[in-house]
């Protein structure tokens, strides 16, 4: 099977879509300022949102659909239309009501555009998006960051799922990238009929317990509300900025006298530590230079991945070994194993802890956990309907 990070629409290519950092953090999103497009309206894809969290009754669960079209950052309407962001939208107490309320009872039917976006889903109290100006004066869109203790919406138990949705077809996934709060599952419908992000029975609990127990991670348990991704907790001071410090340098070391090989869609790449460097030969010369705890949890800085068909696919895979801690044990790469992920005592065990409590063993708990299809991704060129469940907090 061809790995998810070089098919069409993978996680990277899915927040481009979004505006990037816009989604990822409270950052102001830059949209031209014209009318929406009318045919977009029109390829309305039935969205059901249902209510099994058996904590909330439908009253107190408050949804949000907002992304970009075309370049322009909107939102969905109750009615399933779409409508720009505007600075008019804030209301007396500087935030804007975006949210969709649910049907008193059973499931909620809603119609969903075309569009690249995020469904939020709040639960006890309403997520505060504010519209503001960007630097070229136009409307946009700060985003909820449930990991920044400073940011209004901190205190709202929240969530969400990421989907593009155009003429090739819907593309979504549950993501766990930022932080894990409200247990959900995504089922579409169409060529095939997929489901993922179900968690096991006691899942939720088994996460907060797994991450807690380990002595590095147990400061991102924010109460009984979230799991704080580790990377965002390295930036609020809550895990070791040095962490993968040591399994870096084994790994710099042990591809000093022996070869590393990452295979991707553009063939076999064969790399050593040369001064300094990661170099690696083949299809390409590619290199990177020595990581920092950081790079690996946002798979990010040193470890990037440009949509250029052989640094970033290589990136993906090497990015994908430090979470897992399958690089020094596995000298050809990506691991396609499981039962090989997660085994070093410096590994991700918030994405360990993740990947243990779904069903199908299919999370996002970082960015390139889509290599060698590993994430609760899935995606359909002939959709009929998308099914979005809000499943038990306990079990």
């Amino acid at each position: 099977m061809t790995p998810r990070h070089q098919r069409q629409l993978g996680r990277r290519k899915l927040l481009f879509a979004l505006g990037g950092a816009a989604v990822a953090a409270p950052a102001v999103a830059a949209l031209a300022p014209h009318a929406l497009a009318d045919p977009a309206a029109a390829a309305g894809l039935p969205l059901t949102i249902v209510n099994d969290s058996g904590s909330f009754g439908n009253g107190s669960v408050h949804v949000y659909i907002v992304g970009n079209q075309d370049g322009r950052q909107v939102r969905v309407t109750p009615d399933g239309t779409l409508a720009p962001i505007a600075l008019s939208d804030n209301g007396p107490d500087g935030f804007t009501d975006y949210a969709i309320s649910l049907a008193g009872s059973g499931e909620t039917q809603l119609t969903l555009p075309y569009m690249s976006g995020r469904i939020y889903v709040a639960l006890g109290q309403k997520l505060k998006f504010k519209a503001v100006a960007d630097g070229n004066g136009n409307a946009a869109l700060q985003y909820p960051a449930g990991w920044v203790a400073s940011d209004p919406n901190y205190p709202v138990l929240h969530d969400c799922a990421e989907f593009t949705y155009n003429s090739s077809g819907m593309f979504c996934n549950t993501t766990m990238v930022d932080m894990f709060s409200v247990p959900m599952s995504i089922r579409l419908t169409g060529a095939k009929d997929q489901t993922t992000g179900a968690l096991r029975p006691g899942g939720r609990a088994s996460v907060f317990a797994a991450v807690g127990q380990k002595a590095e991670f147990e400061r991102l348990v924010v109460d009984d509300t979230r799991v704080l991704a580790p990377g965002h907790g390295l930036d609020a001071g809550l895990f070791p900025k040095d962490y993968f410090a040591p399994y870096i340098d084994e790994v710099w070391s042990t591809y000093t006298g022996r070869d590393l090989v990452v295979t991707t869609n553009a063939g076999a790449f064969t790399g050593r530590v040369r001064g300094e460097r990661l170099t690696f030969s083949g299809p390409a010369e590619v290199s990177f230079a020595r990581p920092s705890t950081r790079d690996v949890l946002f798979c990010d800085g040193t470890l990037a991945a440009p949509n250029d068909g052989t640094t970033g696919p290589v990136a993906a895979v090497l990015g994908a070994g430090f979470n897992r801690s399958t690089l020094v044990s596995h000298p050809a790469q990506p691991t396609t194993d499981p039962a090989d992920f997660y085994r070093g005592a410096l590994a991700n065990h918030y994405s360990a802890a993740l990947h243990a409590a779904t069903v199908d063993g299919k999370a996002y708990g970082f960015a390139f956990d889509d290599v060698a299809d590993f994430a609760s991704y899935i995606q359909d060129t002939a959709p009929t309907g998308i099914r979005l469940t809000l499943t038990p907090f306990e079990n």
